[in-house]
């Protein structure tokens, strides 16, 4: 499958520039001609499956890993010639929390700062400031082994903003905390970018990326197959989705296919649920024929509702995959999916 690229090719300030970027380990190629764009002041997402490559991307970019080929700059930097160029200008924030749990809040951002060569009296300022930026300034005298996990994952942050970074790479941020602690690490995200910094994040949680990026590129198997913002992405389905519930499971590959000659793109049926995904270019035309063709074909619905498509219809399409933080469901065996494209 090709590229599928919506829009500009870059913003009037690029950050993150990323060309022909291959990485292999062994015989596993983890980035195949990769080529990215970041704006200056804008986050991007990488959304994709575990496996995918999206850590190898991040490691590659903030200099922890060399590419293969490619050409890769960050703030300006070639990554490969002058990595310690790099560094001076990027934060990092991985899957776990890199943090000393035997050391306080404090002493940890402390430590950072020290590893950055600041003096006592500035590392000191500025791990008062990020306290009180990620409201941990109350636990910043507590050791870090004593933190709730959304705590850690401010502290961390917080640790990667240390040396006040223009570009911040985080991985997988919001990964185990729970909905409140996601949200409010969100807006934290937000306010960064508010400010100026500009921000790569990878995720595997659909809502995350669209909730945050100004734009998203899908990667699989170590290539980006799509780019855009949540919208033009969401637009590569169809203009509306239909989704209704049939009053008995058991009929729903029959509803599936009474309606597989209706909609604009491939009808999906999940027999554990009797709900059905239709998309269609004009949803409120369709919503009669819908209706009719399953009276005639005696099939009764419980719930019928016209939406906007959703990512994960978008990552179903590209991919031909289950949506990535919704992969776990496809192991269950009593759960199967019945789709049917629509007729040409």
């Amino acid at each position: 499958m090709g590229r599928i690229h919506i829009g500009s090719e870059s913003g009037p300030k690029t950050a993150i520039t990323v060309k022909n970027a291959n990485k292999s380990y062994g015989t596993v190629l983890a980035l195949r001609d990769v080529d990215l764009d970041v704006e200056a002041g804008t986050i991007m997402a990488l959304l994709g499956p575990n496996g995918a490559g999206k850590t190898t991307l991040v490691r590659v970019l903030t200099t922890l890993t060399r590419p293969d080929s490619g050409e890769l700059t960050v703030g300006g930097y070639d990554v490969t010639r002058n990595p310690a160029a790099v560094r001076t200008v990027i934060g990092l924030a991985g899957q776990s929390a890199a943090i000393d749990e035997t050391l306080t809040g404090r002493e940890n951002l402390v430590m950072v700062g020290r590893l950055y060569h600041l003096d006592k009296a500035t590392a000191k300022s500025r791990a008062a400031k990020l306290l009180d930026q990620f409201e941990l300034t109350d636990a910043g005298g507590r050791v870090a082994k004593t933190y709730s996990g959304g705590m850690r994952r401010r502290l961390d942050l917080a640790a990667s903003l240390v040396g006040e970074p223009d570009i911040l790479f985080l991985d997988e941020p919001t990964t185990g905390l729970d909905p409140r602690s996601r949200l409010d690490l969100w807006e934290t995200i937000q306010g960064l970018v508010n400010s100026g910094v500009t921000v790569l994040l990878t995720t595997q949680y659909l809502e995350e990326a669209d909730y945050l990026a100004d734009r998203i590129a899908v990667i699989d198997d170590g290539q980006i197959i799509a780019e855009g913002t949540p919208d033009e992405l969401k637009s590569m389905v169809g203009g509306d989705v239909l989704e209704l519930r049939v009053s008995d499971r058991s009929q729903t590959d029959a509803a599936v296919t009474a309606l597989s000659g209706i909609g604009s793109g491939d009808i999906q049926g999940d027999q554990e649920t009797g709900r059905i995904t239709v998309p269609v270019s004009d949803g409120t035309a369709f919503v009669a024929q819908v209706i009719r063709e399953l009276d005639r074909k005696d099939i009764q619905i419980s719930d019928f509702n016209l939406r906007r498509p959703s990512l994960d219809e978008v990552f179903l399409t590209l991919t031909g995959k289950s949506t990535p933080d919704n992969e776990s469901n496809d192991e269950n065996p009593k759960k199967s999916r019945f789709s049917r494209k629509r007729n040409s």
